[in-house]
């Protein structure tokens, strides 16, 4: 940040550091090489199936892995366990309300629950769901419910090295010529994703949401925010698009929800907790199938699968995730990491994205077909290292066509280092920065692996590999 002198001009530069000091730690211990290869053997060069206690920097994901505040574990201790009515169910509401806009919320145990919900009461079979770019998870309930996902992210989120500032966009004309084909009588509604995950935690700009909102409200179709990390997005506007310099961040993801219908949430990650979710809605007759399915599926209409306390720290951790401080620290540790990758020449997304590094797995390993799954190995050989643990982010996330057989091969093949929020320090980056720019140093000697355990849905959690 700049110092300001008596009459506000800038003074002289000052260093960062986190808007929190550290009250409770966590002991975590380095393996040695030799017990990290048993590990990552054993567990079939899969990172999701090494035990947490044979890693050393777990950035696996930032879901449900975020350090809670005082005032948090505090409210632990104020949950209302009622079966019916929570009053931390009436408290997490209104906090929903007041900051991301939407008049209904059905809570629900976590993201996926509330994606569950949604396809349910909105989709029919032979539907299509446009979307800038597919998530996992998202695509496989949309799946699940009878629809085809259909790809409208502008061009150039396929491009790691392009440097544009919203490359989380949807592209307005690929949409319009979809609608055109396909009618919007088959669309239910357009999957907004903000910021977009696969694309290397790309956000989409204010205009561009503004825009999808009123082109899918001529043609009557619903447009539907995965507000996952939607905080981060209202970050990344206000740091890049005109006009928003002077806004606060809650006032940013305030304008930026009332561009949508409604939202699914994965309070895991933006609202600084361990576990749980919602689905939000403005419609009142889909908010009330909503709140029906959730019985079935998740719990009573005022717990949806969280204890009272979760609710209550949650309601908290909403709060503190839009203070500009907080968002500005999270998202610069990220980009700490991601400067430091880029002065070593590491091939990285660009730019760098709002919850994670990504690792360009087939600029590492060029000699790697992308049926040898190097991004899949990539995370292995950064295991074996150094006992950090990423996730893959290619062609084993992206499955099967379920028509073909074959898999999809995306135009990324990413390694992805996540970064839980007010975890790990700067020290941590550094090591890992160091371990990848030594993997990195390695990449011609690398090896690829083959698929040897596909299990049906979403294969990357627990698919198993053995070395090429």
């Amino acid at each position: 940040m700049n110092a300001e002198s008596p009459n506000g001009s800038p003074t002289r530069h000052r260093p960062w550091a986190e808007p929190w000091k550290i009250k409770v730690v966590e002991p975590i211990r380095m393996t040695s090489r030799a017990a990290r290869e048993v590990a990552i053997r054993e567990a079939g060069y899969n990172t999701f199936l090494l035990r947490s206690e044979d890693v050393y920097i777990d950035l696996l994901t930032d879901s449900g892995t975020n350090a809670m505040s005082d005032s948090q574990w505090a409210a632990m201790m104020m949950g209302d366990e009622a079966y019916a009515g929570s009053r931390n169910f009436y408290h997490l509401e209104k906090t929903i309300r007041d900051h991301y806009g939407y008049r209904f919320v059905v809570p629900t145990h976590q993201g996926r629950g509330a994606e569950n919900i949604l396809a349910k009461i909105m989709i029919k079979p032979g539907d299509v769901v446009p979307g800038n770019m597919y998530f996992t998870t998202t695509r496989a309930h949309q799946e699940m419910a009878g629809a085809t996902f259909a790809d409208v992210v502008v061009r150039e989120a396929h491009d790691p090295t392009l440097e544009l500032p919203f490359k989380g966009n949807v592209d307005l004309d690929a949409l319009s010529a979809l609608i055109a084909r396909v009618g919007a009588n088959r669309i239910p509604y357009i999957s907004l994703a903000a910021t977009v995950n696969m694309a290397g935690g790309q956000p989409v700009s204010m205009a561009n949401a503004r825009d999808v909102h009123e082109l899918a409200t001529r043609h009557g179709i619903k447009v539907m925010l995965d507000a996952t990390r939607a905080v981060e997005n209202a970050y990344f506007i206000q740091q890049r698009e005109s006009g928003y310099a002077t806004k606060t961040v809650a006032e940013i993801l305030r304008e930026f929800c009332s561009y949508t219908d409604g939202c699914t949430m994965s309070g895991k990650k933006d609202a600084l907790v361990n576990i749980g979710g919602w689905l939000a809605l403005n419609d009142e007759q889909r908010y009330e199938e909503a709140s029906n399915l959730v019985v079935l599926y998740e719990g009573l209409h005022t717990y949806g699968g969280m204890a009272g306390r979760d609710m209550e720290a949650m309601a908290r951790g909403i709060v503190e995730s839009v203070a500009d401080d907080h968002i500005r620290a999270r998202v610069g540790q990220v980009e700490y990491l991601g400067r430091k990758l880029i002065e070593a020449a590491v091939p990285v997304v660009r730019p760098i994205g709002g919850h994670a590094v990504y690792l360009d797995a087939k600029a590492f390993y060029p000699h790697l077909d992308q049926e040898q799954f190097p991004a899949q190995a990539l995370a292995a050989h950064l295991y074996e290292d150094s006992g950090v643990r990423a996730m893959e982010r290619g062609i084993v996330s992206a499955g099967r066509d379920k028509e073909t057989g074959k898999n999809y091969r995306p135009a990324l093949e990413l390694v992805r280092l996540t970064i839980p929020r007010r975890v790990y320090t700067q020290a941590h980056m550094d090591v890992t920065a160091e371990s990848v720019i030594e993997v990195y140093g390695k990449r011609l000697t690398a090896r690829g692996l083959k698929l040897v355990h596909e299990p049906r849905y979403l294969r990357f959690f627990q698919a198993r590999f053995e070395p090429l």
